[in-house]
């Protein structure tokens, strides 16, 4: 039972890591990549579509994405969907291919980035230390059912506990890696 709620709350805290991991590569570097554009969709007859499946999209140059929609009637759809996002990006249409150049980050865009990229850490330390909440307490419902003594309770917790520094740790790593590389010019 105490293996159960450990590898419940070890597969949550995985999943909480790898929900931070995509919303830093959805922050913007300065570099083009591909990822930056994951969240956009597209009206593709009648239903909202992502982009990386009607358009094919590559770095040129290193600062500039280049977007090749497969159906050449969906230029302008993407052209307004790349427009309305909350990426602050100009495309530029050459015919059938859609220009993004990445402008290059001021100090002051930095600063707000790391900010941002120091908020998303904290929303995932928070959803750790809540898994990790709700497995002491799955523990010490135990404990009250007599399913389990006292001493398993507390290893159980303790075990709970390292698995949270391990996550809270890995967290951080994740963040001083992406700050180096936001604040790298």
């Amino acid at each position: 039972m105490i293996d159960d709620i450990q590898k419940d709350a070890q597969s949550r805290m995985k999943k909480s890591l790898d929900a931070l991991d995509v919303a830093l590569k959805k922050t913007r570097t300065g570099r083009a990549h591909p990822s930056l554009l994951d969240g956009l969709h597209v009206s593709y007859y009648g239903s909202d579509t992502p982009l990386n499946q009607v358009a094919n999209i590559s770095v040129e140059e290193g600062r500039t994405l280049i977007v090749s929609p497969f159906d050449k009637s969906l230029v302008p759809d993407v052209e307004r969907a790349i427009m309305t996002s909350d990426l602050g990006l100009n495309p530029s249409t050459a015919g059938t291919v859609i220009r993004l150049p990445l402008p290059p980050l001021t100090e002051e865009t930095r600063k707000g980035l790391v900010k941002h990229v120091r908020a998303e850490g904290e929303h995932a330390k928070v959803a750790i230390r809540n898994i990790r909440r709700d497995a002491n307490g799955d523990l010490k419902d135990l404990l009250k059912e007599k399913e389990i003594s006292e001493d398993e309770a507390r290893h159980g917790e303790e075990q709970i506990q390292q698995l949270t520094d391990k996550m809270v740790a890995e967290v951080d790593k994740m963040l001083k890696v992406k700050e180096e590389e936001l604040m790298t010019v």
